[in-house]
């Protein structure tokens, strides 16, 4: 699995509208291509393509495949498309041996960073004293990146340092 420095690298993308999208851009981003992706999932490469691209009469690849891939890669395509689905956002959450007070330092100003993005596309936006359909969304999906990144900052703290003590 990739590490969490480099998943968060990989999640500087605006949220994918549509499951083939998805599909395409961890195909994009597998290294190799799609016949490396093929291969991991055990498949001939004309049979993965029919899958992929949702070809006439083939059903799409399942979640879990996409959920191998993306594993490899470090990104979390699928669950953000999904989250934003349902007007939410995806938080990746941490596990205990990734984390130490230089990680949540690191989360911190990367979380501080985020807000202060969020706070420099609105002040541009009102600029001209109005903000159209495409700084709303700028605006949202960067403030969907701060939630993102503020919630998963809480849970790391929360995760390093509760107290596992079996008395």
């Amino acid at each position: 699995m990739a590490n969490p420095k480099a998943r968060n690298e990989k999640m500087k993308h605006a949220i994918l509208d549509s499951r083939r999208k998805v599909v395409s851009a961890i195909i994009a981003a597998y290294p190799g291509g799609r016949d490396c992706a093929a291969a991991r999932l055990g498949l001939e490469i004309k049979k993965f393509d029919n899958h992929a691209y949702e070809s006439a009469g083939h059903r799409p690849l399942t979640d879990e495949q996409i959920l191998l891939l993306e594993q490899q890669i470090g990104t979390a395509y699928l669950p953000e498309y999904i989250a934003a689905q349902y007007g939410g956002v995806f938080v990746p959450m941490p596990a205990a041996e990734e984390l130490d007070n230089m990680e949540l330092y690191h989360r911190a100003v990367d979380t501080a960073k985020r807000r202060g993005r969020v706070d420099l596309i609105i002040a541009k936006a009102l600029e001209d004293g109005a903000i159209d359909e495409g700084e709303a969304n700028a605006i949202l999906d960067a403030h969907r990146r701060y939630v993102s990144a503020r919630h998963a900052e809480i849970a790391a703290v929360i995760v390093l340092h509760t107290c596992n003590d079996k008395k």
